[in-house]
């Protein structure tokens, strides 16, 4: 995933920042409590595509995303 296009990235949700879960290529979004896909390289920042996740799971520590 490209470190520019994170930058800008936000969730539509709540206009939040964007975690990149690199393992299970997603983009968490803690604020609204959703893991968006990342499809072939591309995030699908769609509601209702979105995985629900529990509040621990919003909770939990992520490391930070290496840079290139």
């Amino acid at each position: 995933m490209d470190t520019k296009l994170l930058e800008l990235l936000v969730c539509p949700v709540t206009k939040g920042p964007l975690i990149y879960d690199r393992e299970k290529q997603e983009l968490i979004s803690r604020s609204a409590r959703l893991a968006y896909p990342i499809r072939d390289g591309i995030p699908v920042l769609l509601e209702h595509i979105a995985r629900p996740i529990s509040e621990e799971e919003a909770a939990r520590p992520r490391p930070p995303t290496p840079l290139p």
